[in-house]
């Protein structure tokens, strides 16, 4: 009886193999459903992506993909598959630029044709002293600062590049004259004329506010952690001391080479 038995259990074991192997060599042959290839593409592409991400926020001068290097801003081919990075967006992953230059609004660099605001066309009489060109870094005098010529959330400032670049902050101060200043701001950018203007967002995807002036005269600098790479930047008040009022300069990411 203990024999029969044991003889049992080895062809119940015999019968279990059998049918696994079976099953196996069945799943082997199927093909696999659409839904499981397309998820699998997805993750492929995510990867993919995170991999672009990683490479391209790469403060790294010996690369050539390194978004620190200026003025041209190329990303790295990974592969044919890969779709080009998102234009006029930060980067996705929080580098620090590892030097940074001003553009030029104090130097003079800067041209006036460069700077633009809202409601430009009716500044005159006493606003044409307090047009966007005069929104320069320590500037001093009469007509020291851009004046907005109303004082709501509707306003802003605008700086064109002329080309594409990697802008990693801003510093801001009131007017010199007069106790005058924005106490907070948030920024939109876009790389075309013809893309609809992006906000700048915070890493739980709201808008960022950055904050501004306590005084006239004082420098507030508010680096972007990720940088933004774009042609076009604004400059939106969302508070103010008084009135809208602001000297300024941009900051633009450096590789640590240059």
């Amino acid at each position: 009886m203990e024999v029969t038995a044991r003889c049992a259990v080895v062809l119940g074991l015999l019968l279990l193999c059998q049918a696994l192997i079976t099953v196996h060599s069945k799943q082997e042959g199927e093909p696999i459903p659409q839904e499981e290839l397309q998820e699998e593409q997805q993750e492929n592409q995510q990867m993919l992506t995170s991999t672009w991400n990683t490479k391209a926020c790469t403060c790294d001068c010996e690369s050539a993909d390194s978004p620190t290097r200026t003025p041209a801003v190329t990303a790295p081919v990974l592969s044919a598959s890969l779709p080009p990075p998102p234009q006029g967006r930060p980067l996705n992953c929080m580098p620090e630029c590892p030097y940074h230059r001003a553009l030029g609004f104090e130097s003079g660099s800067v041209r006036s044709d460069q700077i633009s605001c809202s409601n430009q066309d009716q500044y005159t009489g006493w606003y044409s002293s307090w047009i966007p060109n005069k929104a320069r870094l320590n500037n001093q005098g009469f007509g020291c600062a851009w004046l907005s010529k109303f004082n709501d959330q509707y306003q802003w400032i605008q700086i064109d590049l002329m080309e594409v670049g990697v802008v990693s902050g801003l510093l801001i101060q009131g007017r010199c004259d007069a106790d005058e200043w924005i106490t907070k701001y948030s920024i939109q950018y876009r790389t075309v004329e013809t893309l609809n203007w992006v906000y700048y967002k915070d890493q739980t995807g709201n808008n960022r506010v950055f904050y501004g002036n306590s005084d006239r005269s004082s420098t507030v600098q508010n680096l972007l952690r990720p940088p933004i790479v774009a042609r076009y930047i604004r400059l939106l008040p969302l508070g103010w001391h008084t009135r809208i009022a602001m000297r300024m300069e941009l900051l633009m990411c450096m590789n640590k080479c240059t």
